[in-house]
């Protein structure tokens, strides 16, 4: 079988999966699920399912890996003469994903996803570890870069700092997103708000 029609057979096995899941979860509520009902939904069997989602929470966080890995590669391969939080200004405020289309349905699909987070203390408590690996995997980048300039407290604190602006970047644009504004409207808020943030972010950390 040709390689691309393979990619593609399994994308849209996998779209066709994460949006059963949706379905379920936002008719019976997420706790209420599981794996099998989605995969009757999905027309696949439940090995299936965790072949592509190891966990019932990745079935609507699966992407927050692939956040920190860029985020970090971002940091890590950035020109020497750059400083860390100027490169992770312009990771941070890079317009990307459903903010980056022109039309509202990748935005219906984030509040949906918003919704099914707020309703669940199991996901709200995923997305908080996700965060967390996160914040460490900065810290680290902080620590080996800085050295004896800082202790690994103070990588700590700047991390915090970094990756709360993500944070919060992302509170708004699910609040939005849940009010149905255009996605034109909810981008210039992001970023205009990102903007400030990193100001702040670095008048406090400095240019190192």
């Amino acid at each position: 079988m040709d390689t691309g029609l393979r990619h593609r057979q399994k994308q849209a096995r996998r779209e066709r999966i994460v949006a059963a899941a949706l379905d379920l979860f936002t008719e019976r509520g997420y706790d209420a699920v599981r794996i099998v009902d989605v995969a009757h939904a999905a027309e696949v069997s439940p090995g299936t399912v965790y072949n592509y989602f190891p966990t019932k929470e990745d079935l609507v966080l699966g992407g927050s890996g692939d956040f920190e890995r860029a985020l970090v590669d971002a940091l890590a391969s950035r020109p020497a003469h750059q400083p860390l939080v100027r490169a992770f200004r312009e990771f941070t405020l890079h317009t990307r994903g459903a903010l980056a289309q022109p039309d509202q349905a990748p935005v219906r699909a984030i509040a949906r996803h918003a919704r099914v987070i707020a309703d669940s203390a199991a996901l709200r408590l995923r997305v908080r570890r996700d965060f967390d690996r996160c914040t460490e995997s900065v810290a680290e980048l902080v620590a080996a870069e800085r050295g004896p300039a800082v202790t690994p407290d103070q990588a700590w604190v700047i991390a915090n700092a970094m990756i709360g602006v993500t944070r919060t970047m992302q509170r708004i644009v699910h609040r939005l997103a849940i009010a149905d504004r255009p996605v034109a409207e909810i981008a210039a808020a992001v970023m205009a708000e990102g903007e400030r943030a990193l100001d702040q972010l670095e008048a406090g950390i400095g240019a190192g």
